[in-house]
């Protein structure tokens, strides 16, 4: 074994096309454009799930979400036969600490955090988000700001907040935040470096591994004002949207343009302006700057430390956010590339290529034999997951990695519209099949980046659609293993 230490950072719902490296010029992140002027940028990284439990069960196992039984976002319990790369680490004499969300299964309870597997955390700061919805003691971020002698309710100047938000609050829910200093992902960035220098006190040669992962940039959008004074709502853009571009898509995306998204639980957007619209860009704009400045608090304090010089740093997000997008706010079954393509992002000095920008279709379950790999550990052969190490070393063709990204939605949010569909895409044509709707979608994103056009039921069509329609759904069933080979399945 390799004695690197891991920083896995880990944001929820980023959109890959709001970070300055990947081209947005709305935005400005220094800090993860440093990370990939150090590392390697994987820029067709593709989500196994576009919510966040599904995806976040994927690339923890290096399994697909239905595989490892986890496609719903929220489960109650996590399958005990299912095993979490952090706990193959621990067993390796890792030490392993999270902060934020793990969110594995549901956090809706109020007298407790989420029921955990034996993930190989022996240090947990747990808060599934900055808000005060669970019962005095039990979210790790309101004990640190009551230590701190902030009052939440007081700063914040919002009511406890009923989760999830109603329709009737702003696109999709916008309120006062916290201050920079009193953030949630300011408190995981804090903690994260807490247990860091906890772990080099206590035992200086045993490496560690710390995830952390805030709950921003996700709904409701909360920025510190201060973030958001930097940015002008002028120069925000406005989301992707072409008239009449629903009529031939699945009935759950005009609902949720119509009604709006999570069964109206968000707003509709009919009759959004275009003012409230680069308004709710902001905001998520300004989140998504706070967290690269957190970020870059970390990345300093490692090279303050004396620790970058060995520590693998990966950054990424579980998927994206509609933001808008095709009348569409927040997530649920909708594979847009706002929505599925997130960034993917690895440095460590003297180990991974520097500066390196692939163009290899890669998944985010691949992120889980790919630590291994790197650490010098066995990948178990019931990973369906391909390691990036080959890229990340130099050792493989940058750009050649997988023929097709594959993802999934089997109803994973309670509250949306029931979509049970799947996703199948090599680079250029994409098929998502709605199983439980007549009309599914078929892209051409060479001649269609955007993703207006659904070509599904176009004559000159049929035969490309039916040859990809034959390939998704191979897929699905290749992918969906129920047992783990070489373990006996306890359901």
């Amino acid at each position: 074994m390799k004695n690197y230490n891991v920083v896995w950072f880990c944001a929820d719902q980023l959109r890959y096309d709001t970070i300055s490296g990947y081209g947005n010029t709305h935005i400005h992140t220094p800090n993860i454009d440093r990370l990939m002027e150090t590392g390697t940028t994987f820029l067709r990284a593709y989500s196994q799930s576009p919510v966040c439990t599904p995806s976040r069960a994927s690339f923890l196992t290096g399994r697909y979400p239905k595989s490892c039984r986890s496609s719903i976002n929220g489960n109650q319990t996590f399958s005990r036969d299912e095993t979490l790369v952090t706990k193959m680490m621990r067993d390796a004499g890792y030490v392993c600490g999270l902060t934020g969300k793990l969110h594995l299964t549901s956090s809706s309870a109020k007298d407790h955090i989420e029921l955990r597997t034996d993930d190989g955390y022996s240090y947990v700061e747990w808060s599934h988000m900055g808000y005060d919805l669970w019962d005095k003691g039990v979210n790790g971020y309101m004990n640190w700001l009551e230590e701190k002698g902030v009052d939440w309710h007081q700063v914040y100047k919002a009511p406890v907040i009923d989760w999830p938000p109603k329709s009737d609050y702003p696109i999709p829910a916008r309120i006062q935040g916290m201050r920079d200093e009193d953030h949630q992902t300011t408190w995981c960035v804090e903690k994260a470096m807490e247990f860091i220098g906890q772990s080099v006190a206590e035992d200086s040669k045993r490496p560690w591994c710390v995830s952390i992962n805030p709950f921003a940039p996700h709904p409701p959008f909360d920025p510190p004002q201060s973030f958001k004074d930097k940015l002008n709502v002028e120069d925000m853009p406005l989301p992707l949207w072409k008239e009449g571009e629903l009529d031939n898509k699945p009935q759950s995306q005009k609902d949720s343009y119509y009604i709006g998204a999570q069964s109206g639980m968000v707003r509709s957007a009919v009759g959004v302006t275009d003012e409230e619209k680069r308004e709710n860009t902001l905001e998520y704009y300004a989140l998504v700057e706070h967290l690269d400045y957190q970020l870059g608090r970390l990345i300093d304090y490692l090279e303050e430390t004396g620790q970058r010089e060995n520590t693998i740093i990966m950054f990424m997000s579980d998927h994206g956010e509609m933001l808008g997008d095709h009348g569409m706010f927040w997530k649920g079954g909708f594979f847009y590339e706002c929505n599925v393509h997130v960034p993917l992002i690895f440095s460590c000095p003297g180990l991974i290529k520097q500066g390196l920008r692939s163009n290899a279709l890669v998944e985010l379950m691949d992120v889980a034999p790919t630590i291994l790999e790197l650490l010098g550990m066995e990948i178990p052969q019931y990973m369906q997951a391909k390691s990036l190490a080959g890229i990340l070393t130099g050792k493989a063709d940058p750009d050649v990695h997988k023929d097709c990204v594959y993802a999934e939605y089997y109803y994973s949010a309670l509250l949306s519209n029931k979509v049970y569909a799947t996703m199948y895409f090599d680079g250029r044509y994409k098929m998502i099949v709605h199983h439980d709707d007549p009309i599914s979608e078929f892209y051409d994103l060479q001649e269609d980046p955007k993703e207006f056009d659904n070509l599904w039921g176009k004559d000159e069509y049929k035969d490309l659609i039916f040859e990809y329609y034959q390939k998704c759904f191979n897929h699905a069933i290749m992918a969906n293993e129920d047992t783990v080979l070489g373990k006996k399945s306890i359901f």
